[in-house]
């Protein structure tokens, strides 16, 4: 199936759409293609938000507006380079905790867990992103920033619970 089917699927039915992922087999193409493909689109849901500080809104009193392209490069390096390894170690922790906790999948299904329900949750993001750009801090963005919270908490638990359950 399409990767936006999958999408839609999962936030009705996270598990099932798990458990289809991981029975096409242990692809770590695949599980790297779903971590970048989210990372970047969060990068770039970045922009609205670093645009609007670029322009010099929401600065301290005094504080000169930075340069877009600096703020781009940094968040690029962020998203692009470096969350990405940290989501393998979040990735490896849940797997350990889930193993004190009498699960049986591998190292392997807890990675596909974490990054495709961060990549189903994604299109919450880019919202958060353009609420964030528009909107600026508020009530509005705290609001998108919560609904993502909880949808990738829930998504994520589901999705590491079927695939600690397969032996």
């Amino acid at each position: 199936m399409p990767l936006t089917t999958d999408i839609v699927r999962t936030w009705r039915k996270p598990r099932a759409v798990i458990r289809d992922i991981l029975d096409q087999g242990r692809r770590e193409d695949r599980a790297i293609a779903f971590l970048l493909i989210a990372c970047f689109l969060i990068f770039v849901a970045q922009w609205p938000r670093l645009s609007r500080v670029a322009a010099g809104f929401d600065l301290p009193p005094g504080a000169d507006a930075p340069e877009l392209s600096r703020l781009m490069a940094y968040e690029f390096m962020a998203w692009v380079m470096i969350w990405p390894l940290l989501f393998y170690v979040i990735a490896a922790l849940s797997h350990l905790i889930a193993k004190l906790f009498g699960g049986k999948g591998d190292w392997y299904g807890a990675r596909i867990a974490l990054f495709w329900s961060l990549l189903a949750t994604v299109p919450v993001l880019l919202l958060y992103g353009l609420t964030a750009g528009f909107v600026g801090p508020g009530v509005q963005t705290n609001l998108v920033g919560a609904i993502w919270v909880l949808a990738f908490g829930l998504i994520w638990g589901q999705s590491l619970r079927e695939a600690e359950s397969k032996a």
